[in-house]
């Protein structure tokens, strides 16, 4: 059962226009997770779905009523249509169940004990029933999200839109915030979600708009658009999801940021939480404890570059140095040679004029689909 039909919706701004021609059809019971580079209009075509932009041209029907018309009750829309932001926007001066009700009994006229009876249930569901008299300041921000999500629930609206919501939250709290939508998902909520979370978007999502030129560029099933993607702008970008470069310049490297990096390449590309721990440990001993603290001054930078295959769920390491041969793996130490056979099912080096090492990872985590 066709939801929402956009026909040639389009968005201007002054400097720029972020939607050309979005055309697409959200089916009743929908998980779609909107995915692109940033800067092509995927957070436009929310607000624009919901009223808080009011497009250019184009029309979007909700249930055969175009929402578009300027004679549109543009608060009703948002009733039906429910948004989540990556900023929480909750009232700082409300606690929990305060920000939950406010919006059904003062735009739906529920009864304050009705509206505190539903809000207690949805609090319970997502773990914030013993926060409710919290006020925002006192939560973290997955707690915060989550409260916002039962703000928007509160409403019954007929779709929920996400924007980003777990863009300004740190892995647990995101976590946190995924498991919860991945139940609305369970249980029939339709939804689109504007993700970085490819992870997620793969195992959860039953369609995927992939997002460029100020058009749907691409949508299909997740298979079809992470192991399958027809045209070149999408396979570049799910290529890009899947191959990343650690560059260290110097013995001072900026340890944190390299695990981010690490945490972040595991968390978009690969097929759990147990295999991102296998690549960050297998990087710590191969990069860090063997070749760091091998090469002279004179070697740096050394290069890694980490590619994941969909396909088969391998995951490659490749280290090069300049310099004169020296194989960091001929003085490895005993211990971190022991790790590295359990981590790794190649682990080979070569010179060409450079120092080369190549490792394979050993597959430890199936997909959780």
């Amino acid at each position: 059962m066709t939801l929402i039909r956009i026909e040639h919706l389009r968005k201007e701004f002054p400097a720029s226009v972020p939607l050309k021609d979005i055309n697409a059809e959200i089916r009743k019971g929908d998980v779609i997770a909107v995915i692109g580079p940033s800067g092509t209009g995927k957070s436009t075509f929310l607000r624009c779905l919901n009223r808080l932009e009011t497009s250019t041209s184009g029309r979007i029907l909700l249930e055969g009523t175009d929402i578009t018309d300027p004679a549109c009750d543009a608060a009703k829309v948002r009733q039906k249509i429910g948004m989540v932001f990556q900023s929480f926007n909750l009232f700082n001066n409300l606690d929990v169940l305060g920000n939950v009700t406010s919006a059904p009994v003062h735009l739906l006229k529920m009864p304050k004990a009705e509206a505190e009876k539903k809000a207690m249930e949805l609090l319970a569901k997502v773990g914030m029933a013993e926060r409710a008299d919290r006020f925002p300041d006192e939560l973290s921000g997955g707690q915060k999200q989550r409260t916002a999500i039962v703000r928007a629930i509160m409403m019954d609206p007929d779709i929920l839109l996400f924007d980003e919501p777990t863009s300004a939250l740190d892995p647990a709290m995101a976590a946190e915030v995924l498991s919860v939508i991945r139940d609305l998902a369970q249980e029939g909520m339709t939804m689109m979600i504007v993700t970085h979370e490819m992870r997620f978007a793969r195992n959860v999502a039953n369609r995927v708009f992939y997002m460029d030129e100020g058009v749907i560029y691409e949508e299909g099933t997740p298979e079809e658009i992470f192991a399958h993607p027809v045209r070149e702008k999408t396979r570049r970008f799910i290529l890009r999801l899947q191959n990343t470069r650690i560059t260290i310049h110097s013995a001072s490297y900026d340890y944190p940021a390299v695990l981010e990096q690490l945490e972040r390449f595991g968390r978009d590309a690969m097929q759990g939480p147990h295999d991102a721990r296998h690549l960050i440990l297998t990087f710590e001993e191969l990069v860090i404890q063997t070749v760091l603290k091998q090469i002279g001054g004179m070697n740096y930078p050394v290069h890694t570059d980490i590619g994941y295959s969909e396909a088969d769920s391998t995951v490659t390491m490749d280290i090069c140095f300049e310099g004169d041969r020296m194989d960091p793996l001929e003085n490895i130490e005993d211990l971190s040679a022991m790790i590295l056979r359990k981590m790794t099912s190649v682990m080979e080096y070569e010179y060409d004029g450079i120092n080369r090492i190549h490792a394979v990872l050993q597959h430890t985590e199936k997909p959780d689909r």
